[in-house]
């Protein structure tokens, strides 16, 4: 009987692996994702013993990242395309930001500070999610008045590229997210201010690349506790 109950398990530990996999593959569950053992269970109906040796055999393979207070997720699986996307979007963000800025009206600013109020108030029970969502939604605010329809264009696609690289950057370092809003404010206090375009410029770029750091030092550090 013994025999029977492992073979059993196996297979739903395989139903699951594959199930998992899948999703994975055709970006269902997209980096960042949280892999909840319980939810998958009940999906496809099998206690959280198989599903929890699939997700082991995930991250066996690289495909599913384990942390201590997060669970599961599914790992970055482009991590360079991923760094040279937040590079590029540093630059041509920056410079995109800058120019918008003598365009926007008292509305424009009006609304960015009401997203990045919403996005302040989200961060006690954040969803990684919907916060890179309404974190798009403040920079468009700033940069989508770009006079340059080339700049313009290139950051969309930086973004759109982002978003098929990833789900959210904050599903690996929420921790960034507090200090996100902060530099939003600081931006907004820059326009307000009429601050020198390269100033604010230089103000947009270290924002992104401050989010790029983040990620960089944390897979540092899991890389070092792996080792």
């Amino acid at each position: 009987m013994a025999g029977v109950t492992d073979e059993t398990t196996f297979s739903k530990s395989q139903l699951a692996y594959q199930w998992i996999a899948a999703r994975i593959a055709d970006r269902t569950f997209t980096p960042g994702y949280r892999l909840v053992l319980g939810q998958i269970a009940r999906e496809l109906d099998v206690s959280v013993v198989p599903v929890r040796e699939a997700i082991r055999r995930l991250e066996a393979e690289g495909l599913v990242t384990f942390e201590r207070n997060i669970g599961a997720q599914v790992a970055m699986l482009e991590e360079t395309e991923y760094v040279h996307t937040m590079q590029t979007l540093s630059i041509i963000e920056g410079a995109a930001t800058s120019l918008s800025a003598p365009y926007l009206t008292v509305e424009d600013m009006a609304r960015a500070r009401a997203v990045n109020d919403a996005m302040t108030a989200s961060l006690d029970d954040l969803d990684p999610h919907a916060f890179t969502q309404l974190n798009l939604e403040f920079h468009a605010v700033l940069f989508e008045h770009c006079p340059n329809p080339h700049i313009l264009d290139l950051v969309h696609r930086g973004w759109n590229r982002m978003t098929a690289l990833r789900d959210s950057t904050f599903s690996f370092v929420p921790g960034r997210a507090r200090r996100s809003v902060e530099e939003h404010e600081a931006l907004l206090q820059l326009i307000e201010s009429g601050a020198e375009p390269l100033e604010l410029e230089l103000a947009a770029r270290a924002h992104r690349t401050a989010t790029l750091d983040a990620f960089l030092a944390h897979r540092a550090t899991l890389t070092r506790k792996a080792g």
